[in-house]
């Protein structure tokens, strides 16, 4: 069984260099999803995408040159984040125009979940640029199929707006029949659930999880109401998906 195995791998690594001179790779922007915890949860594929693009776009160029550091990638690293986005996009498409390979990375997971990749795809695109998003780390799918709730149909919400729509966007999702996914910081957990419970009553199902693939991992299945004096008597660190039952 071990040397089929090692046959296998052999066989596919000669089919992939045939593919790759057959087919030329025209792809100028990657969006790589990066770890959400353990850096372990990298795909070798993402790995060597970061390896051979001439620039990478980091939402935080700290976080990503720790990442890059570990797997001993020296790629060039330029700031790519939701408060200069507007302000370089077009910067960043006058390199991919120009020719230049680029990958797009967040801090964890994948570049447009919660994060930025929205804009420059939209940009990329009406110029012609060739994209590829590769597979990988996002939070809320390991969230929702630990949940134990259903997850044929879901909602991804991300995060609900801090003050103006707040109530607005709580209101219809009361009467959402989807599981509904969210996400939430350590300081607006409580705050979150309380809220819930106005909208959708005290014994509505949730999973709630924090610190995904990392040590301290953990995740509470109950009611809202169970969740709110499990979380009020526990820890409140780290960051939080919320998988709640549709009504």
């Amino acid at each position: 069984m071990h040397h089929l195995l090692w046959l296998s791998v052999i066989f596919n690594e000669f089919y992939l260099s045939i593919y790759k001179q057959m087919k030329p790779n025209t792809t100028q922007l990657y969006l790589v999803p990066t770890p959400i915890g353990n850096l372990k949860d990298i795909t070798l594929r993402a790995l060597d995408v970061l390896q051979q693009v001439d620039l990478i776009l980091a939402e935080d160029t700290r976080t990503t040159g720790k990442l890059l550091k570990h797997y001993n990638i020296s790629q060039k690293l330029m700031a790519f984040h939701t408060h200069n986005e507007h302000k370089v996009v077009q910067k960043v498409v006058a390199l991919l125009v120009d020719g230049q390979r680029l990958a797009l990375v967040s801090d964890a997971g994948s570049p447009g979940i919660s994060d930025p990749g929205y804009l420059l795809v939209k940009e990329a695109l009406a110029k012609a640029i060739a994209i590829e998003a590769l597979p990988g780390a996002t939070a809320f799918v390991p969230a929702l199929v630990k949940s134990g709730l259903p997850t044929e149909r879901f909602v991804f919400e991300g995060f609900l707006p801090v003050k103006k729509g707040r109530q607005t966007r709580l209101q219809q999702l009361t009467y959402e029949p989807r599981t509904i996914i969210l996400y939430e910081s350590p300081h607006r957990l409580l705050k979150t659930l309380k809220q819930l419970i106005e909208f959708m009553g005290a014994k509505r199902q949730v999973s709630v999880s924090r610190e995904l693939t990392k040590m301290y991992e953990e995740t509470f299945n109950g009611t809202l109401q169970e969740a709110i004096e499990h979380f009020e008597k526990g820890m409140v660190k780290g960051e939080f998906v919320l998988v709640i039952k549709g009504k």
